[in-house]
């Protein structure tokens, strides 16, 4: 009786649980991870595996002319900073950084300007700012292009408009010391409308309390851009110096088309020197070296720019 008594105990007992294999918490972000794999993997195909494809390439000798490569270590690197290649390392970092100054300072100065110039909000204005924002959304190519013919040395736009005013004409991309300045001309008229849109919509949302209250304590306009306005527009300003840099640094289609790096690589910028060593040298060795060369370099001024910000901008706004 005993027996049947503790059998039917055991039986009427609730059956162990078992630990599930993940928790809630576990199995909610399992579910998420699925979600974000997809553009993981388009990443890892499209993105990283090239990168790590153009660091071995940098080791080799591939040269698109023979049909066999082989690792050579660091041959291409020393090539690159003691070798025949140092040359053209350091011009096309010094004409690149050129560029980016001067696309910088269009960006930034010239969109300050006219962001203060087109501040007021009326009809005409706002058709103003629209046109001068609207070559933005043209391709730079289409940019190059009409600017070949504008700064044509013959039939030019720009040396015609010189001539009616009594000046000779100038030979403005075959000439060292205007080349560059052409390539500029040609960014510059695409920049000013994208730097003036940017800082005006970030002066629309500065609060005018901050000037009632200066202009009850006696300063004037000066006084107030440089202690209100700009300040508070200093993650703006932080916002369009990395992006204009970036864009900067990896010019070449305006440059492609309007010099081809040229008179005496005066304009060969970083990205045409790349593009010089693997389609028109047929280098692949090289341009990987200069490429992972180019990587390194936008990532430690990128990184540089942001651990500066922490402490240089002015987020209160």
């Amino acid at each position: 009786m005993t027996d049947v008594t503790a059998k039917a105990a055991v039986a009427e007992a609730p059956a162990k649980q078992k630990k599930p294999l993940l928790t809630q918490r576990q199995k909610s972000k399992f579910i998420d991870f699925l979600f974000v794999l997809p553009a993981l993997a388009l990443l890892a195909v499209f993105t990283y595996y090239p990168v790590a494809k153009l660091f071995q390439i940098s080791f080799t000798d591939w040269n698109l002319l023979k049909p066999e490569w082989n690792f050579v270590g660091l041959k291409n690197w020393k090539w690159l900073f003691v070798g025949s290649g140092a040359k053209y390392l350091w011009n096309s970092l010094k004409v690149t950084f050129l560029y980016s100054l001067g696309e910088i300072f269009a960006t930034m100065v010239g969109g300050m300007i006219f962001a203060l110039i087109f501040k007021r909000m009326t009809r005409s204005f706002s058709a103003m700012r629209a046109i001068l924002f609207v070559p933005k959304y043209v391709a730079m190519s289409s940019c190059a292009v009409v600017f070949l013919w504008i700064l044509n040395t013959d039939y030019g736009v720009l040396n015609y408009l010189l001539k009616l005013i009594g000046l000779q004409p100038v030979d403005w991309l075959n000439q060292e010391s205007t080349a560059l300045l052409s390539v500029l001309m040609t960014t510059c008229w695409r920049v000013f409308g994208y730097g003036m849109m940017i800082y005006l919509s970030a002066m629309m949302g500065i609060s005018p309390q901050y000037y009632e209250a200066a202009s009850l304590d006696g300063a004037n306009s000066r006084q107030q851009f440089f202690k209100i306005t700009l300040p508070l527009l200093s993650p703006t300003t932080l916002f369009l110096l990395v992006t204009t840099f970036l864009s900067s640094m990896k010019v070449f289609q305006s440059v492609d088309i309007l010099t081809q790096g040229g008179p005496a690589r005066s304009t060969e910028v970083f990205v045409y020197l790349i593009y010089r060593y693997a389609m028109v040298d047929f280098r692949m060795d090289r341009a990987a070296t200069s490429a992972v060369m180019f990587f390194v370099i936008l990532l430690c001024i990128t990184v540089a720019t942001m651990k500066y910000s922490n402490n240089a901008v002015n987020y209160d706004a």
